[in-house]
């Protein structure tokens, strides 16, 4: 396993790389798509996240190299669009997901930091003293307002959201090109939530999906990314529309710096200082701990692998046999 300290940090990382009816393999320190045109090497350390879409295999040692790197794989339907299943990121440390665990699992935290997250979708800052339902509200319009800026600014007929995941084709050009477009930004801030160690599962807005906090997250880009994405592609034609908004979407990531915004943002948002360290520079220096910690209601965290048979057999004052454990005695390995 490589160094956690020499990989690269998210926010250096590319965005991300789609494919799909092609071959993926390990060649070298890095991995190699194969098709029918030819062959790519691509340097997966540079990488943040691979879309592997229909016709695609890949091979043990690729996913041992895209591992080793930091790479998160999404296994995702035609053009990206639907998502079924993704490997692990590149942190060995649970820091960040007991910070978030601990904060959705207390309702005046969990408040807290659902009234920053939206506050933090404005521009501007919104009067004190506003209720829940009625930073919905604004968050609501603010969202209706972009989307008729946008059809009115690109001649672009907005009729309203309307998609279904059973009927791809029964939706109007803008539609279809706005799910593709969020199902990448969708895809990297699931790379980076992974990568960092947080759980995509334990959402603070969104709840009851193993995308929760992706969709939490990715809400925060939308009406500044992906909204006028789709409405200037479909506005320049409505020909292979998945394909041009994610290559577009690749260039509106790097453009607006996305990756780099991702993790202070949600540090912000759980009431952070929005300057989260990377995991292999935690202060504890929890990512390189072998085996880790061991929770203790008095003394907090302890050493993890050790026998302390030996520290409960004090305590009780029983010194007659050390081979083995006896009732009341603590084992942890």
């Amino acid at each position: 396993m490589k160094d956690l300290h020499s990989l690269p940090k998210v926010r250096d990382s590319w965005s991300y790389l789609y494919v799909e009816h092609c071959r993926v393999d390990q060649r070298a320190k890095a991995i190699a798509f194969h098709d029918a045109q030819g062959t790519v090497d691509v340097p997966c350390a540079s990488l943040s996240l691979l879309l592997l879409g229909p016709g695609t295999t890949v091979t043990h040692a690729a996913m041992r190299a895209l591992a080793e790197n930091g790479c998160m794989v999404c296994w995702t339907g035609e053009s990206g669009v639907r998502f079924y299943a993704h490997s692990t990121g590149e942190t060995r440390s649970a820091h960040n997901l007991i910070r978030q665990a601990a904060a959705v699992s207390d309702a005046d935290t969990r408040l807290a930091v659902v009234e920053r997250m939206y506050r933090m979708r404005f521009g501007e800052p919104l009067p004190e003293g506003l209720t829940l339902q009625q930073l919905r509200g604004r968050e609501g319009l603010r969202v209706r307002q972009a989307y008729a800026r946008m059809s009115e600014a690109t001649g672009v007929p907005w009729q309203g959201r309307f998609y279904r995941k059973d009927d791809w084709r029964r939706a109007d050009p803008v539609n279809r090109a706005l799910s593709a477009a969020n199902s990448c930004l969708y895809g990297i801030c699931h790379a980076a939530i992974v990568a960092t160690g947080y759980s995509p599962a334990l959402g603070f807005i969104h709840t009851g999906k193993m995308l929760s906090f992706v969709y939490d997250v990715a809400d925060l880009y939308k009406a500044e990314i992906t909204i006028p994405v789709a409405f200037a592609v479909v506005a320049a034609g409505t020909d292979n529309i998945e394909r041009r908004v994610r290559i577009e979407c690749r260039e509106q990531f790097y453009r607006h710096r996305l990756l780099q915004r991702i993790v202070p943002d949600i540090d912000r948002a759980l009431g952070g200082g929005g300057a989260t360290v990377h995991p292999a520079t935690v202060e504890t220096d929890l990512a390189v701990l072998h085996p880790g910690w061991i929770w203790d209601p008095v003394a907090g965290a302890i050493d993890g692998g050790v026998n302390h048979a030996a520290e409960a057999q004090q305590d009780t004052g029983d010194t007659e046999n050390d081979d083995g454990p006896k009732d009341g005695d603590i084992w942890s390995s």
